[in-house]
């Protein structure tokens, strides 16, 4: 799977689709580091395999992980500086709120984050869905980035599938 790059300088700012998904029941935001055993018990439930990266998000003050909820219920997240420095993901939005922007917020805060941090640009790793990552953050292939960082890991990918969600 190939890595993508994203320039942060041109992000489309996600204030108005956070607005519109809060007025439907939906928060996205960063969580906190005592929210950490119930975000990764979420992420193990749905996404085995990603629970190392979710840990080393949590490993940073404030965490680079940030969460989607539907009242107190986990339905999606979205790290970054997990696998690397400067990298997005994992993320993911459990399947039957997949269509409703939750996804694109997270993606969006995540990135206006490293951006904040000062990065001009930020590398999207082991891209599953590449069309989204076009669409909503003009992301562009890192030609010979394939199999990138993920192309050597102990014991394959486990549980969980690869490096994006």
């Amino acid at each position: 799977m190939t890595d993508m790059l994203v320039r942060l300088y041109e992000l489309p700012d996600s204030r108005e689709e956070r607005e519109t998904l809060a007025a439907t029941g939906v928060v996205c935001r960063r969580a906190e580091s005592y929210e950490r055993s119930a975000v990764l018990a979420f992420v193990k439930e749905h996404w085995p395999g990603w629970v190392d990266e979710c840990t080393a998000a949590f490993g940073r003050l404030p965490p680079t992980l940030f969460v989607a909820l539907e009242g107190t219920e986990a339905i999606g997240f979205a790290c970054f500086h997990a696998a690397r420095p400067n990298f997005f993901g994992p993320t993911g939005v459990v399947e039957c709120h997949r269509g409703r922007g939750i996804g694109r917020v997270l993606l969006l805060q995540s990135l206006e984050a490293m951006a904040a941090e000062g990065y001009a640009y930020a590398i999207i790793g082991g891209v599953g869905p590449r069309v989204f990552y076009e669409r909503v953050a003009g992301a562009v292939v890192i030609e010979g980035s394939d199999p990138g960082i993920y192309g050597e890991r102990v014991g394959g990918w486990g549980d969980g599938g690869g490096p994006e969600g």
